[in-house]
């Protein structure tokens, strides 16, 4: 499971020019999803995003994390992370995981992210969607959990 996430002024998520999902302060994150991932990937990888230190602190340094800040947590499911971009130059999806696997595992994911942190906003899954972000940096990290 892997998440590319980055640190946010703002963003949301529109589907047919209507917001879905929005955030002030905070994470987006793009979720990936392989054939290869379970729940208890997807819980490490929440705790890992929820405990990233990637907030300035009182002297500038990236030593806060989401929940220290109280920011926004953004979700928003892109199957093209699971890509294998390795060879040629059109990527595979061997990797990624069947659409009814991934909805099952993004849903629970978003479930869990619910439960541990406010506020939580996110993208629909399957869905033709666009992405607005402020991204505040820029700061972005490609997390994998494997």
């Amino acid at each position: 499971m892997f998440a590319l996430i980055q640190r946010v002024t703002r963003a949301h998520v529109e589907v047919e020019g209507r917001t879905v999902g929005a955030i002030d302060r905070g994470i987006l994150a793009l979720i990936g999803v392989e054939a290869a991932d379970n729940p208890e990937i997807g819980a490490r990888l929440l705790e890992k995003v929820l405990t990233y230190r990637i907030f300035p602190d009182d002297a500038g340094k990236m030593n806060l994390n989401l929940q220290q800040i109280r920011g926004g947590l953004l979700l928003v499911p892109q199957f093209t992370l699971a890509a294998d971009t390795r060879k040629g130059t059109r990527p595979s999806f061997s990797s990624a995981a069947a659409p009814e696997q991934a909805r099952a595992l993004f849903e629970a994911l978003l479930g869990a992210a619910r439960a541990a942190h406010a506020p939580v906003a996110s993208g629909v899954f399957g869905a033709d969607m666009q992405v607005h972000l402020v991204n505040d940096g820029p700061v972005t990290f490609n997390l994998n959990i494997t």
